[in-house]
């Protein structure tokens, strides 16, 4: 089953890619590629080196006092995750963090997966207040990116509607319900009692168990993140940071093309394009990322253009991966071997 939907995936990727190819000159493409900035394109690939580092550093961050993970070891688990992101879907390579360090010793399994999911949510929130950022930016700041969200005419008189309207109220009615969802799952415990509860309704008996288990790790790290507002302040701002380490570096790869965009029109666009890659249709994003950053640069550079910063960002999770590959088999071993879970960890 697992390896039919990452067939799809991948077919999915492919095709999207070839709409995008079929609509652009290639040559151009590649003229861009050939005229790149080759200072600023090595400046800002390197620039996953300080992400993949604060993004350890909040792993670390996260750790009740009963887990020890040092520096390294959070760096090598940051680059393993990169590794499986590549062929697990939706970013499940991250989940493995938690038996990777269940099996070290570094925490009990439901909690070591709670504080994953924890970890992720901050991320995945992180994003989602860029986006809810860039919206509201967009809607009364900058009419030329507004413009990307623009319907053809023809659709916005058979629809009723203004051009822009339909689809960017659309998109901020799903971020926005996301981000107060999501803080609320993270800041109330009544709240992530109730959500459990009903996960737990719908996958039946045999998930039950283990969405039990789940719901106890949440309220442990519920209770943990809550007890310091300093960590609370720490984790959030951290979060908030390598958030905008990314965008920022995608405008330093617009800089490398030799392409112009306001730096604060790029912190408006480009997290509703990662965000597009996040959603489980395509092979690590490959396609609706790309798909994204054509439609909403339109206004700002041409679809060349926007292809070769789709392949720059593919790029920013190659990287990482290919920095994890000698250290993956090491893990992947041990996940296979039983390791005991030290008595000395509550």
């Amino acid at each position: 089953m697992f390896a039919v939907k990452k067939l799809i995936s991948l077919a999915v990727s492919i095709a999207l890619l070839a709409i995008i190819y079929c609509r652009i000159d290639v040559g151009a493409l590649a003229r861009v590629f050939q005229h790149c900035d080759a200072a600023w394109l090595a400046l800002s690939l390197g620039m996953v080196v300080p992400l993949t580092l604060l993004t350890a550093r909040r792993l670390q961050q996260l750790m009740p006092q009963s887990g020890q993970l040092g520096f390294g070891e959070a760096n090598r688990l940051i680059l393993v995750a990169s590794v499986l992101n590549l062929v697990l879907p939706s970013k499940m390579g991250d989940l493995a963090k938690a038996w990777f360090m269940r099996d070290r010793g570094h925490l009990p399994g439901s909690l070591a997966l709670s504080l994953v999911v924890f970890e992720k949510a901050c991320d995945l929130l992180s994003l989602l207040a860029w986006c809810v950022f860039g919206l509201a930016w967009i809607k009364w700041s900058d009419s030329r990116a507004l413009s990307a969200f623009h319907l053809p005419v023809a659709w916005a008189e058979r629809l009723g509607a203004a051009q822009e309207s339909l689809v960017f109220w659309l998109a901020g009615v799903i971020v926005t319900g996301s981000l107060c969802a999501g803080i609320l799952l993270i800041g109330s415990a009544r709240f992530a009692a109730f959500f459990f509860n009903i996960v737990k309704n719908v996958g039946g008996k045999k998930a039950g168990a283990k969405i039990e288990k789940l719901a106890n790790g949440w309220r442990e790290m519920h209770a943990y993140f809550w007890e310091s507002k300093t960590r609370l302040l720490i984790v959030t701002g951290t979060s908030l940071f390598i958030w905008f380490l990314h965008l920022l570096q995608i405008w330093m790869f617009i800089l490398a093309l030799n392409a112009s965009a306001p730096f604060v029109a790029n912190l408006a666009l480009s997290p509703l394009a990662i965000l597009a890659g996040l959603l489980p249709l395509t092979f690590a994003g490959v396609g609706t990322r790309d798909a994204a950053l054509v439609f909403l640069y339109a206004p700002y550079f041409a679809a060349p253009t926007a292809a070769a910063l789709g392949i720059l960002c593919t790029a920013r999770y190659l990287l990482p991966a290919l920095g994890g590959l000698p250290f993956a088999g090491d893990y992947m071993q041990r996940r296979r071997e039983p390791v005991a879970v030290s008595p000395s960890v509550p």
